[in-house]
């Protein structure tokens, strides 16, 4: 298990669906190692504090191994080619993870890094921005029709990341996993 890519955005305004909305879901790659502290990655910003970052949702890590998947629903979209890879960050993640789904992590699990640790807090729950950064209005309910949300992670022991960096996962208590929780909250209300 590694981190593929280590990813960073400030909060900018962009037009979606015709206004002014503030976000940073534009994760770039960064070559350097970065700090990381209780509040996430150094220079990094989250615009909407009341559903993003803090201390249990500093760093949002995402598989890579769902980059396919996009790649395809994106072409079939015609918002992207067929063969046009897409560049991690592109999910508003901090870090495109290898080796790691959600239905192997579980809150409470610790990623365990050269440097840092970061506990695996809750999935994420994608909103009108993601559509936006997908390009297509049918983004949002395929994350949730999958599950692949990917999940956000609380820093436990600051430190640094890089790209590159392996890591091992040492399990928690295991009473809740990242798709349990996911679908709880997802689910149509049966009342």
């Amino acid at each position: 298990m590694r981190v593929l890519s280590l990813n960073r955005a400030r909060a900018q305004a962009v037009q979606i669906q015709g206004r002014s909305v503030l976000t940073a879901i534009g994760k770039r790659p960064v070559p350097e190692r970065l700090a990381v502290g209780p509040l996430g990655l150094d220079g990094d910003e989250q615009a909407d504090p009341s559903v993003h970052g803090g201390l249990s949702k500093a760093v949002y890590a995402y598989p890579a191994e769902h980059y396919p998947f996009w790649q395809t629903v994106r072409a079939q979209a015609r918002v992207s080619l067929w063969d046009e890879l897409l560049p991690h960050g592109l999910l508003g993640e901090n870090l495109t993870l290898e080796g790691l789904l959600e239905s192997q992590a579980w809150v409470g699990d610790v990623l365990r890094f050269p440097d840092c640790e970061l506990a695996v807090s809750e999935p994420r729950f994608p909103c009108f921005k993601f559509n936006a950064a997908m390009g297509f209005r049918q983004a949002t309910p395929l994350m949730q029709a999958n599950g692949w949300c990917g999940f956000y992670l609380a820093v436990r022991v600051p430190g640094t990341l890089g790209a590159g960096d392996a890591f091992e996962l040492r399990p928690g208590p295991r009473e809740v996993s990242i798709p349990e929780l996911f679908r709880a909250r997802v689910a149509p209300s049966r009342r």
